[in-house]
C-alpha cells in the first residue's frame, strides 16, 4: 500500500500504524490526521475512494462519518450559547413552540445535547423519504412523543438528534444549519467538507461499505442483541424507522440532504482541525468558557439506547476507561461514528484528531484502525 502524506519529525511511527490498517484491518480507503499545539504532526492517506478501485483517496477526500457529525453540530448550538441567542436551560419550545406537543414542553436544550429528552425514535413508523426533506423532519420530530418522562433517564438519539438540535439552533439563531456551519466553522478553518456532500471546498466523495472481514468486537455487540430481542423496541426503532437511515448512503439522495447527525461528510484533517483546536489553550471556535461549561459532565450511567455505560457533555462523548471510548486523558472528548470514523481533543496535551475510512466496521465507537492510530500516537506524545 502506498502511504501518502506527511509525519513530523518523532512521529514517523505513525506510517506503519496507518499501513498496518490496510495491511491488517481491511482498510481500502482511510485518511489520518492528527495536530499537537496548534501544528499537524501527522498528516496520512491512502487507498482508493470508488468500488472499482480506480479513484485514488486524497487528502481532502470526503467521507460520511456518520454520528462524527454529531460533535460538528454540536459545536454550531454552542456558537449561538457564546452569541447570546441560545440558553440551553431555557425549553426549547421557547425558541420553537411547536416542540412543545406531545408532552415536550419543559425539555430543554441541554436535555437534547446530553441525550436527556427520550426523543430517540420516531414514535410512529414513518415514510423512508422523510429523512430526506428537512421541512417535514422537523415537522414530525416537532409531533413526536419522548420515549419516557423526559429528563428521567439517559438515552442516546441516533438520529433524532440531528433534527431536534438542529431545529432548535435554527429557530433561535434565524439562520440554517449549513450558514452557521460554514460562516462558524467551515469559513474560518477552511474546512473540506460538511453536512452532506454537495457544495463544499472539496469534491472527493468516497463510497462506504463494509469491511469485507469483520473486525474482532472491542466489546460485546449488546446493541445488535437488543435489537433482534424486541423489534419494536426504542433500540431498533431509534435506528431503523424509516429503514431507509440505514440505507443508500452513497446515492445522491442522502449525499444531498441534511441529515446532521449522520450525514456530515469530512475528510480527516478537517475533524482534526476542529478538535485541534478545541483541544487548544485559545480556541478559535468558541470561547474558553463556555467550551468549559459544554465539556463538563452532564450525564454518565447504562445508556438505554447504546446498552453501555458512557459519559456526555453537552454534545460530545466524554473519555472514558474503555480503549473504544478513551479520548486520550481524561479530560478528553469527541464522537465517533458508526464504521469507525472519530475525532476528539485532548487538551491535556493540546492533541486533536481525526480518522476517516470508507469501510465500516460493526462498531458504534472507535475499533482497532482508530484505536491502534491513537495508540500510536500517545506512546510518541
Amino acid at each position: 500500500m502506498d502511504i501518502q502524506g506527511y509525519c513530523a519529525p518523532g512521529f514517523e511511527a505513525l506510517y506503519d500504524a496507518f499501513a498496518a490498517n490496510f495491511r491488517d484491518h481491511g482498510d481500502v480507503g482511510a485518511s489520518f490526521c492528527a495536530v499537537q499545539e496548534g501544528e499537524v504532526v501527522a498528516s496520512l492517506w491512502a487507498g482508493t475512494t470508488d468500488r472499482a478501485g480506480t479513484q485514488d483517496f486524497e487528502e481532502d477526500t470526503l467521507v460520511n462519518v456518520f454520528s462524527s457529525s454529531k460533535g460538528i453540530l454540536a459545536l454550531i448550538a454552542l456558537q449561538q450559547v457564546a452569541a447570546g441567542n441560545l440558553d440551553l436551560d431555557l425549553p426549547v419550545a421557547h425558541y420553537w413552540p411547536d416542540f412543545a406537543q406531545a408532552g415536550k414542553s419543559l425539555v430543554t436544550g441541554r436535555q437534547l445535547l446530553s441525550h436527556r429528552s427520550g426523543v430517540i425514535a420516531f414514535s410512529e413508523k414513518v415514510a423512508d423519504d422523510l429523512i430526506y426533506d428537512w421541512d417535514r423532519a422537523l415537522q414530525q420530530v416537532a409531533a413526536t412523543t419522548p420515549w419516557w418522562e423526559p429528563g428521567s433517564q439517559q438515552g442516546y438519539s441516533p438520529f433524532l438528534y440531528g433534527w431536534t438540535v438542529g431545529g432548535l439552533i435554527e429557530a433561535a439563531s434565524g439562520r440554517t444549519v449549513r450558514d452557521l456551519y460554514r460562516s462558524g466553522i467551515g469559513d474560518p478553518l477552511e474546512l473540506d467538507g460538511g453536512f452532506g456532500a454537495v457544495g463544499h471546498r472539496s469534491t472527493h466523495i468516497a463510497d462506504v461499505g463494509p469491511l469485507k472481514k469483520p473486525l474482532p468486537e472491542l466489546r460485546d455487540n449488546a446493541i445488535g442483541r437488543s435489537i433482534k430481542e424486541d423489534r419494536q423496541g426504542p433500540v431498533a426503532t431509534a435506528f431503523t424507522n424509516p429503514v431507509s437511515l440505514m440505507m443508500g448512503t452513497n446515492g445522491d439522495a442522502w449525499r444531498s440532504a441534511l441529515i446532521p447527525a449522520a450525514n456530515g461528510h469530512f475528510s480527516a484533517r478537517d475533524l482534526a482541525a476542529v478538535y485541534g483546536d478545541l483541544a487548544s489553550d485559545a480556541p478559535q471556535l468558541l470561547s474558553s468558557g463556555t467550551l468549559a461549561d459544554a465539556t463538563q459532565e452532564q450525564t454518565r450511567g447504562q445508556d438505554a439506547i447504546l446498552q453501555t455505560d458512557v459519559a456526555f457533555g453537552c454534545g460530545f462523548l466524554k473519555s472514558g476507561a474503555a480503549q473504544d471510548l478513551a479520548f486520550g486523558g481524561p479530560r478528553g472528548f469527541g464522537h465517533p461514528g458508526a464504521g469507525g470514523s472519530v475525532g476528539f481533543a485532548d487538551p491535556e496535551v493540546e492533541v486533536g484528531f481525526g480518522y476517516v475510512t470508507s469501510r465500516m466496521g460493526q462498531s458504534l465507537f472507535m475499533d482497532q484502525r482508530a484505536v491502534g492510530l491513537k495508540d500510536c500516537l500517545y506512546r510518541l506524545i
